[in-house]
């Protein structure tokens, strides 16, 4: 139940990334503003950017079931707000305090699966989590269509209500977090500063062209301002004892590359989900919901290319080629939806939203793991989270930048299109561009040229990302291909498809990829593995059965078939095996080690741990505390869980991977 109410707090703050986009023409029609229609989107994803950090570090000083309930408490009230404002200046501001909800509730739920569930099994809830990224991807959209059509724009905040107030309810109720305060000197002022940088300069790339001119000085002040902010960013940084952003990683070419092409990504994947429902609304005259539902394509694309590149990585151990691959793709779909027009047929427009989502795909799961491979281990975490950063960043450039050029092409093309056109009289050309939905009433001689008007706008700013992209695809050729980790694993769905920077440690890192590639060990060949390494001629099963048996201190074997799923006739002869070779006696039913068989159990305790210590690569326990202790703490825990694949009749030819470790 409190893995439930977690997954639904982060539903709720991943749907609010993609949710809105389909209710922006409506949105736009109701309270105007269309030159400030991309901050509704901007504004959450700066504020949920910047807060993500400082929430993670809140979390670990004074604990995180209190402040997990504060910021769905928050999000909540921003929810409420933002579904009651009356003009584009509110509904904006409401969405940046609802991003402040939402930041904390994609961290600190991530932080609470470390803290309530054992590292083993932690690869499972992942993958519900992961699960639940990838249906806000595709829910959202739809979603935010259903509820504007079938009631109102409004109803796409409120509907975070019911939700919010059963995931506080349930969370207060049944979640139980260990209280392991750890001391943290919280960067404050570089929180503070890059949240403002950011803000300046995305303020630049809206507001100049349309709202001021390039060349005003407001816009030549807020350039200043956030040039001057960066540079301030970075002295802080020198000087925090923890910063947001270590600026060494810098120094880490692979980082630099990987998160100039994390941006850019960001800045493609948010511009185009942004406008793309406008397309389909105006142009196409869909309704909210159908135009939520032609957004799929591109969704699946994604994370099927995601999926499947990440996987590939993790064996064969090449990375390189899937950036290139992406950025390349990336440019293709852009250029494929700047020949999207007024008669461009369905299948036609969802084979390119296809074709855009795959190229995307195939770039975003491998910076992440790109960039973990990199990392030195006192800088996973916050290599990680870096990544992320910037892909956040670059979707609130993007989403700024494709409104400007869409306004400013707007406003200019109508202008055209109406010249000349006999206009009725008291028909305002203005009201076009405040009420969006008013075409869909205009008398064919108008509306033909102002729909494409509204569709040139829209697809000329797919051909300006295309250089962007372009650039990503050269900046991927820079990328420093060195052989994998046995660690560096496929990251989990939620990096997948979210765009916040997740705080983590770099033991949360090393736990999240080791519990990953223990279960699968266990799976496999693991008991079979370690029985060789250890010098046993034992079968995997009795192998289990000696380490299950050390670790609980005595075994019943009819228990233990009640308990497990391997059957009952495999635990049985493993236990004949062990008493006939003297490795453990019956008290009554339960079997007990004798000195000969606690002496294999520790042989084969240690062979486990050699096997799980040589997946860290070049990050040595040795040097590092909390990793032996992890190491131990897993190798423990590896006793239990699915063991169904000893069974001899359900046995399969061992598994060869390259995470296999070398043999003395």
């Amino acid at each position: 139940m409190a893995i439930g109410a977690l997954a639904l707090g982060l539903l709720l703050a991943a749907l609010d990334q993609t949710i809105v986009s389909t209710a922006l023409p409506t949105i736009v029609s109701d309270l105007g503003g269309i030159n400030h229609l991309s901050w509704v989107v901007t504004a959450y994803l700066l504020a949920s950017t910047a807060a993500t950090p400082l929430w993670g570090k809140l979390g670990d000083m004074y604990g995180r079931k209190r402040l997990i309930q504060t910021v769905i408490v928050i999000f909540l009230i921003g929810s409420a707000l933002c579904g009651v404002a009356q003009s584009m200046g509110e509904l904006i501001a409401f969405r940046a305090l609802q991003g402040l909800g939402g930041g904390g509730l994609i961290a600190l739920s991530m932080a609470i699966v470390g803290d309530i569930v054992p590292p083993r099994d932690r690869g499972r809830y992942q993958g519900v989590f992961g699960a639940v990224f990838g249906a806000s991807s595709v829910l959202g959209p739809l979603l935010g269509g259903v509820f504007t059509e079938q009631l109102s724009w409004r109803w796409v905040f409120y509907v975070n209500l019911p939700i919010g107030v059963v995931a506080l309810l349930v969370i207060a109720a049944v979640l139980h977090v260990p209280v392991r305060r750890t001391e943290h000197r919280v960067d404050y002022a570089g929180m503070a500063v890059v949240a403002a940088a950011a803000t300046c300069l995305v303020l630049v790339t809206s507001l100049g062209g349309s709202t001021w001119a390039w060349s005003s000085a407001q816009i030549i002040g807020l350039a200043v301002v956030g040039v001057a902010l960066v540079g301030l960013f970075v002295l802080i940084e020198q000087r925090a004892a923890e910063p947001v952003l270590p600026l060494r990683l810098f120094r880490v070419r692979t980082f630099s590359v990987c998160s100039a092409i994390s941006f850019i990504i960001g800045f493609a994947m948010f511009g185009a989900m942004t406008y793309l429902p406008t397309f389909l609304q105006v142009v196409h005259g869909y309704s909210p919901t159908l135009s939520g539902v032609h957004m799929i394509p591109m969704v699946v694309g994604l994370l099927i290319s995601s999926t499947a590149s990440g996987q590939i990585v993790s064996r064969t151990g090449r990375y390189k080629i899937f950036p290139i691959l992406g950025t390349a793709v990336t440019a293709v779909g852009l250029l494929l939806l700047h020949q999207m027009g007024v008669t461009t047929s369905t299948w036609v427009m969802s084979l390119y939203f296809l074709v855009f989502g795959l190229g995307l795909g195939l770039v975003m799961q491998v910076m992440v793991l790109a960039v973990q491979n990199a990392a030195d281990y006192r800088d996973l975490g916050s290599a990680t989270s870096g990544a992320t950063f910037f892909r956040s960043i670059g979707a609130s450039f993007g989403v700024s930048v494709f409104g400007t050029v869409f306004t400013h092409q707007l406003t200019g093309k109508l202008t055209d299109a109406l010249r000349g056109v006999p206009l009725p009289p008291g028909f305002n050309p203005g009201q076009l561009q405040a009420d969006p939905t008013a075409i869909r009433r205009l008398p064919a001689v108008i509306k033909d040229p102002v729909l494409h008007a509204y569709s040139d706008s829209i697809t000329t700013v797919f051909l300006y990302a295309v250089p962007v992209a372009a650039v990503a695809f050269l900046l991927s050729w820079l990328l420093k291909e060195q052989p994998l980790r046995r660690s560096v694993t496929v990251p989990d769905g939620s990096e997948t498809v979210g765009a916040n920077p997740v705080e983590r440690s770099s033991l949360d890192e090393i736990a999240r990829c080791l519990s990953l590639l223990g279960t699968r060990e266990a799976k496999r060949d693991l008991y079979a593995r370690i029985t060789r390494m250890a010098g046993l001629d034992l079968q995997p099963a009795t192998s289990w059965l000696l380490l299950r048996t050390s670790k609980d201190g005595r075994a019943d074997p009819v228990e233990l078939a009640r308990a497990t799923t391997l059957p009952s006739s495999v635990i049985e002869a493993a236990a004949v095996e062990a008493e006939t070779r003297g490795l453990a006696v019956r008290e009554g039913n339960p079997l007990v080690l004798t000195p000969q068989g606690r002496e294999s159990a520790d042989q084969l305790a240690l062979a486990r741990r050699s096997v799980l210590a040589g997946l860290l690569g070049d990050w040595d326990p040795a040097r590092h505390a909390d990793l032996a202790a992890l190491l131990s703490k897993l190798s423990n825990e590896l006793c239990g869980g699915d063991h169904d694949r000893l069974s001899p009749e359900r046995e399969r030819p061992p598994v060869h991977t390259n995470l296999t470790p070398p043999r003395d």
